[in-house]
């Protein structure tokens, strides 16, 4: 399977654009203009603003391409275009294997970049920053300027052998072609470092794309007490909830078999109460699981929230068991509301949870630590709730979104200059 996929990207590589690719006969948009790329329609939205406003500060157009039938972030396209983005589809899929997807979305991010005269590409997501590199390769006489970050490589320790080989091998074939090589976590960074990029590249790291401490930060006594009531939490139940895609990765279901075994062990789940935000593929597996393991007295689904602040400031703990992540924005959230995290041990996580002081980390699958955590939460004392509370929203301090808006804009003047 590797042999096929480095073929496939070999040829693109190998290609050359034709002399019509140079803004021949076609109408350019002259002046400074970047293009954001990831699969999913409303990645921008929900993670790119402060970087669109960081450009725009800088005189740049933004654009922003993706697949805006993949609305895997509920997000309003006018209200986007509104604050001066132009939005453009292609046809990526988030599958590196749906090849006829991605060999259409490459040739439609030619016609993109060729027609409104782009000089750089922020490209995200795998699918994302593989094609944005080789379209980098493509333009490599117009010296268009590419910047990757990667929100957590899909190779790491303890990764399956097939992501360790192939991911890896793709990542090592587009290295030369990447100005800027961004990454969020110490291990990622680690390997970021040995790579072999463009001429003069550079990596950097980030803490995440950038906390809100606005938005995130804990409710009063009295916005708590309200939407407790208003989710039919009682003022005695031990409140907790999960956020996140529902997939495999994200991992809702140890939780799930944790409050199981603990019902097993003793007959009741005490007020215990376990919000799921979210939606996904796994979406009617959760609910059967819910069902089978007669756990829908405990167990509620949300589905997709905006509001998601508001649940999890209002929660005893927050549960993020992931089997991998690159950071962990869900997590980080929870802990600027001052609400503790019982967490799966990952180079994510590890940037960020300290065992026993923010709350609890365990092996993805050990169901048996996620029930010791969700009694030791639940078993605090009031003196020992309020000094978990203060550590948790210190231990995310450094993430907040000034800390990453002054690397990227670091960034993006960089790669200005070698635009001049």
């Amino acid at each position: 399977m590797l042999y096929y996929i480095k073929r496939d990207y070999k040829e693109i590589i190998n290609k050359e654009p034709s002399p019509k690719s140079f803004g021949g006969g076609k109408i350019c948009f002259m002046g400074k203009n970047i293009l954001i790329l990831a699969t999913t329609g409303g990645f921008l939205d929900k993670f790119e603003m402060e970087n669109v406003r960081i450009l725009q500060s800088m005189g740049y157009k933004v654009h922003y391409a993706s697949n805006t039938y993949d609305m895997h972030y509920l997000f309003d396209e006018k209200e986007v275009t509104e604050k001066g983005v132009q939005l453009h589809h292609v046809d990526i899929a988030r599958s590196p294997y749906m090849l006829q997807n991605n060999w259409k979305a490459f040739q439609q991010l030619i016609e993109i970049v060729d027609t409104y005269h782009i000089q750089a590409i922020h490209c995200h997501t795998p699918v994302g920053g593989v094609l944005g590199r080789l379209v980098g390769r493509y333009y490599k006489k117009r010296k268009l300027r590419v910047i990757y970050t990667a929100h957590g490589f899909h190779f790491f320790k303890g990764a399956p052998l097939i992501n360790n080989s192939i991911y890896h091998a793709v990542e090592k074939l587009l290295a030369p072609y990447t100005d800027v090589l961004v990454v969020i976590n110490q291990e990622d960074y680690q390997s970021a470092r040995r790579m072999r990029l463009k001429r003069g590249g550079k990596v950097y790291k980030i803490p995440g794309v950038g906390l809100d401490t606005e938005k995130f930060k804990p409710l009063s006594q009295e916005e708590r007490e309200k939407k407790r009531k208003e989710l039919g939490i009682g003022t005695e139940d031990f409140f907790l909830v999960s956020v996140g895609e529902l997939n495999e990765n994200k991992n809702q279901e140890v939780v799930l078999k944790a409050l199981l075994r603990m019902r097993w062990r003793r007959k009741k789940l005490k007020n215990i109460r376990y919000g799921i935000c979210g939606d996904g593929f796994y979406e009617n597996r959760i609910r059967e699981d819910i069902r089978r393991w007669h756990l829908k007295d405990t167990a509620i689904m949300y589905g997709y929230c905006r509001n998601v602040q508001e649940i999890l400031g209002c929660a005893d703990a927050s549960v993020f068991p992931s089997k991998r992540e690159g950071l962990g924005m869900a997590g980080l959230e929870s802990l600027a509301m001052g609400v503790p995290v019982l967490a799966s041990d990952n180079r994510g996580t590890r940037e960020y949870m300290r065992h026993g002081e923010n709350g609890y980390v365990y092996s993805w699958n050990d169901v048996g630590g996620f029930c010791e955590g969700i009694e030791r939460l639940r078993d605090r004392t009031a003196e020992e709730k309020v000094q978990m509370k203060q550590k948790c929203i210190d231990s995310v301090e450094s993430f907040q979104c000034k800390y990453t808006n002054a690397i990227m804009r670091e960034v993006y003047e960089n790669i200005d200059r070698k635009l001049r």
